[in-house]
């Protein structure tokens, strides 16, 4: 049995998966890099993301940040359909099976047999969206983007 701060970690690792070249699921670790480094630029004041002495697009930061809210959409869809059709369930275990399932690991606390039918639906579905990755659904999903016609003018707002 591992501790709580086992499987958060553990987590945390799975949600972040492998590099792009890899068969591994997760949000990949460049998007995460890229995450990372972006945070650290708003941070620090910046106005541009460097990483290894090269500058990274804003196309790329809008893809990352894309990558990551589906991601977590997902997980937290997923994982709060679950707690509504097994409330019995362990939380930190069922977010476990959730985000072992999305990043397509095959990691298990245990719980998975003792699961409803619609948990498994769910953890299927959910399996499903991390192998076909988040942004090639939400691409299709949403269709081919056409370059804007129009230039909005800028606006500053509140953020945080």
């Amino acid at each position: 049995d591992m501790t709580t701060a086992g499987l958060f970690l553990t987590i945390a690792l799975m949600f972040i998966g492998a590099s792009p070249g890899g068969t591994g699921g997760g949000i990949k670790t460049t998007t995460a890099r890229i995450i990372a480094s972006c945070t650290k630029a708003i941070l620090q004041g910046k106005e541009e993301v460097n990483l290894y002495q090269r500058q990274v697009p804003i196309p790329l930061i809008l893809k990352a940040v894309g990558v990551l809210f589906g991601s977590l959409t997902t997980v937290i869809v997923a994982t709060t359909l679950i707690t509504i059709t097994d409330p019995d369930l362990d939380f930190i275990q069922l977010f476990f099976e959730v985000v072992s399932a999305f990043a397509t690991v095959g990691l298990s606390t245990g719980i998975t047999a003792t699961v409803s039918q619609w948990a498994h639906l769910i953890l299927i579905v959910t399996m499903y969206i991390g192998r076909v990755g988040i942004w090639l659904l939400m691409a299709s999903l949403l269709g081919d983007s056409q370059p804007n016609q129009i230039k909005y003018p800028e606006q500053d707002l509140l953020v945080g």
